[in-house]
């Protein structure tokens, strides 16, 4: 039987331990690499050509779900398992626009990840019980208007921002200079500039700390960031 080899991304090394020890007890598992952010992930997909990549959503520098968008656009073949503490609809919502094939709570019980692997690699989209409950809930309150319209979590202005302007949001959520991410990007301070301004006019958000607020509140960082 072919082997299926996988790549795992999460910013916290005993957890990828851990995640590492689970899948080499799934039989005709290889774990081909790890990665502590989403730019490391990215380069291993491109490096290994994985079956499957697990990817972390909060991870410094560029999270989960921009480095799972990326890898879905570049990689179609590469399964992308999301795997996370967070349940919250802005994740989930988010994952599923992104075309992520799992999405998996932390809280798990270690057999679920052999479960949903399975899953995705035969062509479907596995979400954790917890999670599926979450979204068909929130559908049928959609549906039957109990969810107030202010109350709904609005990722289109996120959506509108360009995959570097989300980037760079990103990076000012976590406390970076323009200095700095003029560095991290390989880009001009000018450049940074533009897209920042680019960035606040589209949100009509116009200081850092109201940033800082509509990153985490749009699951674009974690609160621990």
């Amino acid at each position: 039987m072919n082997k299926i080899t996988v790549i795992l991304a999460d910013d916290h090394s005993l957890v990828r331990a851990g995640i590492r020890s689970l899948l080499q007890t799934i039989p005709d598992i290889v774990v081909a690499g790890e990665a502590s952010d989403g730019y490391e992930a990215i380069e291993l997909v491109k490096e290994h050509s994985p079956d499957a990549a697990f990817l972390d959503i909060a991870m410094k520098n560029l999270n989960g779900l921009e480095a799972a968008a990326r890898i879905i656009q570049s990689h179609p073949d590469t399964k992308v398992i999301i795997l996370s503490m967070h349940s919250s609809e802005e994740y989930v919502l988010r994952a599923l626009k992104i075309g992520v094939h799992g999405y998996l709570l932390k809280d798990a019980v270690p057999t679920e990840l052999a479960v949903a692997l399975r899953a995705v690699l035969q062509g479907e989209t596995y979400l954790s019980p917890g999670i599926s409950k979450l979204v068909v809930g929130d559908y049928l309150k959609r549906l039957s208007g109990e969810v107030p319209e202010q109350d709904k979590p609005d990722t289109s202005k996120l959506e509108s921002l360009t995959s570097r302007q989300r980037e760079i949001l990103q990076l000012i959520a976590e406390g970076a200079t323009t200095k700095v991410i003029a560095q991290k990007l390989n880009l001009s301070t000018k450049t940074v500039e533009s897209h920042r301004t680019e960035l606040m006019n589209r949100l009509d958000i116009h200081d850092i700390a109201g940033l800082v607020r509509y990153a985490i509140r749009s699951g674009l960082v974690s609160p621990e960031s």
